[in-house]
Formats: C-alpha cells, sequence, structure tokens
C-alpha cells in the first residue's frame, strides 16, 4: 500500500510528530510504501528518528515565515502561499500516485480533497472540535478563528474519512457519516512500571497558552508548602519558558521546578516519577497521559475538551479536577504523595489500562480504516 502523510514539519518534539513517526515506522516495518511531504522542514533533521525506507518530501512554502506578521500581511500572502502549495502537491500526489493521502489537518488540509490524483483522501485531527476557539485571541483574530471554527466543519465532510481520537470529540462534530474514532497509540516498551519511590513529579508540553503551565507553577507552591523535599520537572520548550521562568522565580521555587529541554529518552524520565500532572486548556487525546500511562504512573489532570475524560477514570487510575481548580488538583498531587498505598494501587491500574492505547490494537484499526476506504 502507498500512503502519504501530509504535515508542516517532522522537526518538532510535539505530541503530533511523535505519533507520526510511530504510525509511519510502523507501516514502514511491516512494508507499506510511505512518504512525508512537509512544508516548512528547512533542511531540519526530524526529532524522531524515522524508518531509512520511508520518503521525505518538503515543498518549500515556509508557511512559519509569516507567523509574527500582522493580520493584513497574512491575508496577502497567506493565498499566494496557497497556490503555490497545491501546485507542488498535485506535481508530487502525480508522480508518487499513493492509494492514500493522509491529511494531519495542516496547511494542506483545506487543499487536498480538490487535487484529483485518484487517491483516497482521509484527515485526522490531533486536536478537538473547539481547537481554534480555545487560543484565547480578542478583537479580529476572534472572528478570524469562528469563521474557520465553522470552516473545518465544511472541510471535513469532502473527506473519504474524517478520523478524531475520542468518543468526546466525535460527539461535537455533530451526525458526520464519515467521522471514525481512532485514539492515539503509545508505542512506549516498557516491561517494568515505575517503582513510585522517586520525589519527582512530572509534566510534559510545549511552554505556551495551550498547556498552561502557570497553573502548574502555582499548583506547586501550595504543593511545596506541605512537601518542600518534592520536585516538580516540566519538559518542554516554546514562547512562554522566560515568563514560567520568571513565575518560578518570582514565587522563589527554582529548587523546586525545573523547566526541562525535550530529551529523546523521556520513558527514562517517566520512569524516574511518581505521578503525572495536566493543566491544558485543550488538547485532542494528550500523549503525555498515555505515557505517563504506560510508566504505571497516576495521572492528574484538568477535564479539558478532549481526551483526560477517555483516559482517566475517575479515583482508578488518576484523577480529574475542573478546570482552573488549583486547590484541588494540589490536595490531590500531596495525598499521592502522602500515601504510597494509594500512589501505587492507582499507578499499578494506569499501567494495567495503558494495554488500551497499544501500538498493536490501534495500528489495526488503521489498517482496517485503509482497507475499507479503498474498497468503497
Amino acid at each position: 500500500m502507498k500512503i502519504v502523510y501530509c504535515i508542516l514539519g517532522t522537526f518538532n518534539s510535539g505530541g503530533m510528530e511523535r505519533v507520526l513517526a510511530n504510525k509511519t515506522n510502523y507501516l514502514a516495518k511491516l512494508g507499506h510504501d510511505i512518504s512525508i511531504i512537509t512544508t516548512d522542514q528547512q533542511n531540519r533533521k526530524p526529532y524522531f528518528n524515522l524508518h531509512p525506507s520511508i520518503h521525505q518530501i518538503d515543498l518549500g512554502i515556509n508557511y512559519t515565515t509569516n507567523n509574527n506578521t500582522g493580520l493584513l500581511k497574512k491575508l496577502i500572502e497567506y493565498p499566494k502561499k496557497q497556490l503555490e502549495h497545491k501546485k507542488l502537491l498535485k506535481k508530487y500526489l502525480n508522480k508518487i500516485k499513493p492509494d492514500i493521502t493522509v491529511s494531519l489537518f495542516d496547511h494542506e488540509v483545506g487543499l487536498l480533497p480538490s487535487i484529483g490524483d485518484k487517491s483516497k483522501k482521509i484527515v485526522e485531527i490531533h486536536f478537538s472540535r473547539f481547537k481554534r476557539l480555545q487560543y484565547g485571541r480578542e478583537g479580529v483574530w476572534k472572528i478570524v478563528d469562528k469563521i474557520r471554527s465553522n470552516n473545518d466543519l465544511k472541510t471535513v465532510q469532502k473527506y473519504d474519512k474524517f478520523v478524531v481520537l475520542t468518543e468526546e470529540d466525535k460527539s461535537y462534530w455533530g451526525d458526520l457519516n464519515n467521522i471514525e474514532v481512532i485514539p492515539n497509540a503509545n508505542s512506549f516498551k516498557i516491561s517494568e512500571p515505575s517503582k513510585l519511590s522517586s520525589k519527582n513529579v512530572i509534566a510534559v508540553g510545549r511552554y505556551d497558552y495551550q498547556k498552561r503551565f502557570e497553573d502548574l507553577i502555582e499548583i506547586w507552591k501550595l504543593v511545596h508548602e506541605k512537601e518542600p523535599e518534592w520536585h516538580l520537572n516540566i519538559f518542554g520548550k516554546g514562547p512562554e519558558k522566560e515568563k514560567l521562568q520568571r513565575m518560578i522565580d518570582e514565587n522563589k521555587l527554582s529548587s523546586t521546578v525545573s523547566l526541562r529541554d525535550p530529551v529523546q529518552d523521556i520513558d527514562q524520565q517517566y520512569l524516574d516519577s511518581s505521578m503525572i500532572v495536566m493543566t491544558s486548556r485543550y488538547e485532542g487525546l494528550p500523549m503525555a497521559l498515555l505515557e505517563g500511562q504506560v510508566a504505571g504512573l497516576p495521572l492528574i489532570s484538568y477535564t479539558c475538551k478532549c481526551g483526560p475524560r477517555d483516559i482517566i477514570k475517575e479515583g482508578e487510575n488518576g484523577f480529574l479536577l475542573e478546570e482552573g481548580d488549583k486547590i484541588g488538583v494540589s490536595e490531590r498531587i500531596v495525598e499521592l504523595i502522602q500515601n504510597k498505598e494509594l500512589r501505587e494501587r492507582i499507578g499499578e491500574k494506569s499501567f494495567e489500562y495503558s494495554n488500551d492505547f497499544s501500538e498493536e490494537k490501534i495500528m489495526e484499526k488503521w489498517l482496517s480504516l485503509f482497507n475499507e476506504t479503498l474498497n468503497t
């Protein structure tokens, strides 16, 4: 089977890039012909290793060069980039002749259905129905986000299949006849879970508005007052790093909170922790919680849209708190710190439930969807 994936780039250390690498590596090892077409790679290496048989093609559109420009310039430049993108994407799809082309809901999402290269078109979204409305932007940008959100619903209906990550998110898209639910897989191969004996708590994600790590720092201030020997490690990078470091310094938490760069051996960092905490404003299906689960960590998360409700079974493998309930989150963390028996019981369930998201189970669903799509 020939399959093409379309994404902005593979150079980031984010969850979407990790999922793409895991998925394409799995398919390549099975003997499928896999290509990844990017728009903004700019000669950067993929952050996650890719199977040597995977073809990597960059179109050089470079949408990100307009990231810091004003609305007017974007309104002028974006259509030009879209025209060039469609022309080059069509050229390569006609050259590759894939059976299936998959959009990861990046800049190609509105272009792909109109390219008549005879491949079946699938779009998968790694966030939720409300992604664009949860940026928190005001003024003209708020109107733009609402328009784009409405257009998303029209766009996904043009695809042969539309894949969301959770049952929760599926319910927000309405009665679509092409929608399917396939969660992210977790490819960690951990035979023994964390011993839950270290005095470390872990959080993982980009330092930006979405992850709301400012709440986590405030939460940790409350935790630190009661359990000063414990440490919070936040792994990531992003535009809010300086702001978060200032918060840490101003609250005199530099000895107990560390902002750490992404690492390749993130599995070992989970194993060196005793629980994972997430305070996001929105998600799709958070890889951090899935990975923490494989490591047998108790999970603590805000009930944001979407994902935590599909992963966490309250009181069994973790705890769900209402968004903004910083006191509640801090109390759960302290409870798990002080009650090792509870920590171990919840961690054991977390490790057990991780099998629901095993790579073998999830990739079986994808292969079934591919075959079904080709036969319709």
